[in-house]
């Protein structure tokens, strides 16, 4: 119990603790340099940064309001192409693990098309649906489904064959088969992608509201970017940190609790 306290909350703890006296420091050397121009403390992001965070449901304006209302604007965003990146990669992911001659066919555009930046696919994505929001779901949805498509393949790849080999025993049918034996045995790898695109999603988001003007956080980031507000700027990166962290836990939570269950 003692090890486990001090692994996963008083070390984190005292690594924060030296970043944030790293972080002040600094900004003091920068504040010595040049008092009108320098780098903001933790102290003075904190202050002038309070009012979104003590009043986080705040509507003062559509681009000036409480950090739980731009988190919704974001997250509500990223659920829907977040979605239907899963809609688009789970199929695609399963084909490519049950065809062999589709995966030579349709690798090598993948390895091409996959680390192509976002703020690439954002003007396509313009082009197509002639309209922001379509573009920036597109956007969202198609740099985010590669992680699910990829691990989805592998896992369909990886099932054993002793099991299809039952499954052709008992005379399955191919809809039986991918649903009693493959997806079964291939959901831990599915899952990994779903974790790892959710992570791209929220990555994803801040390009895409940054590109659109929409009220969320990167959205809010591009505004006080614009304004030179480091202050705000902080926090923001801050509050989408933070929210990536949670996320990330508790998808990697539901993966714990279904590699326990299978």
């Amino acid at each position: 119990m003692k090890a486990f306290k001090f692994d996963w909350l008083i070390l984190p703890l005292v690594m924060l603790a030296l970043f944030v006296a790293a972080w002040h420091f600094y900004s003091l050397a920068d504040k010595s340099k040049d008092d009108s121009n320098y780098f903001p403390g933790p102290v003075e992001t904190w202050h002038d940064s309070k009012s979104y965070i003590t009043a986080p449901l705040a509507y003062r304006g559509e681009q000036d309001q409480g950090i739980l209302r731009f988190t919704w604007k974001s997250l509500y965003l990223v659920a829907k192409g977040y979605s239907l990146g899963l809609l688009l990669g789970v199929p695609l992911g399963l084909v490519l693990g049950l065809s062999t001659l589709f995966t030579k066919a349709f690798d090598p555009i993948i390895q091409i098309v996959r680390p192509i930046s976002p703020l690439a696919w954002f003007p396509i994505g313009l082009g197509l649906f002639k309209g922001l929001d379509g573009a920036g779901l597109f956007t969202i949805a198609f740099c985010s489904m590669w992680p699910t498509v990829l691990n989805t393949a592998q896992g369909v790849r990886s099932v054993p064959q002793d099991y299809l080999n039952v499954g052709k025993v008992l005379k399955l049918s191919w809809l039986q088969m991918l649903q009693k034996i493959i997806v079964p045995s291939a959901l831990p790898y599915m899952f990994t992608g779903f974790r790892l695109s959710l992570g791209i999603a929220w990555l994803v988001i801040v390009a895409v509201e940054m590109l659109t003007g929409a009220p969320g956080l990167g959205g809010f980031l591009w505004q006080e970017y614009n304004a030179l507000n480091y202050r705000h700027i902080v926090m923001c990166v801050i509050a989408i940190g933070l929210i990536g962290f949670v996320l990330d836990r508790l998808m990697s939570m539901a993966e714990a609790k279904l590699r326990a269950a299978t």
